[in-house]
């Protein structure tokens, strides 16, 4: 019984963490000043990698390093990409708060039920990541992301407010935090 809820807690944790770290990249995808060389639906693509996994986000990296198309200019955004791009700190908020909340719920969640410290949660996780599949999705997503956000932000601190640039170029580096400083430093009128 008590592997069965550090199992619950620690992977309802990981997935809400994973997930609002994905939520966060939509705005990321829509200000990316090479979005343009992607020929496909960036709704279609974010949402394969909000639902299903961010390794559809590998061939939009690979895509984006293609020289520009001299011949179409810049696209429109659809209503989603608009949403996101104008609420982008409303987005970084909400997924930053969702990932500490995450957190602190594989870490501290239940425990009304005693059902461990965070030196027993901590030898679950452990043995969770080398022997459950769902684990090394989890895992993949946060690798590929650590690689992701420093490579997009820092392709385009262009969008960020003047003032804030040096901050954000060096935050980015930083998992889930440089992606939140990223949203709230956009600004508006360039993007």
């Amino acid at each position: 019984m008590m592997f069965r809820i550090f199992l619950l807690q620690m992977a309802e944790g990981l997935f809400n963490f994973v997930i609002a770290w994905t939520f966060m990249f939509a705005p990321v995808l829509y200000t990316d000043c090479r979005r343009d060389r992607y020929k496909g639906s960036l709704d279609v693509l974010w949402g394969l990698q909000m639902f299903l996994t961010n390794t559809f986000l590998i061939p939009y990296m690979a895509i984006r390093l293609n020289n520009a198309d001299d011949v179409s200019g810049p696209s429109k955004r659809s209503e989603l990409g608009s949403l996101m791009t104008n609420g982008a700190s409303y987005v970084g908020l909400i997924g930053g708060i969702t990932c500490i909340v995450s957190i602190l719920w594989a870490l501290y969640g239940r425990t009304d039920a005693n059902f461990g410290g965070i030196a027993d949660r901590w030898e679950f996780l452990v043995g969770f990541f080398g022997s459950e599949r769902l684990a090394y999705a989890f895992i993949w997503d946060i690798c590929l992301y650590m690689i992701f956000q420093p490579w997009l932000l820092g392709d385009n601190l262009q969008n960020v407010q003047e003032d804030k640039v040096v901050l954000v170029n060096y935050l980015r580096y930083i998992p889930v935090v440089g992606i939140i400083a990223y949203l709230l430093c956009l600004e508006p009128k360039k993007v």
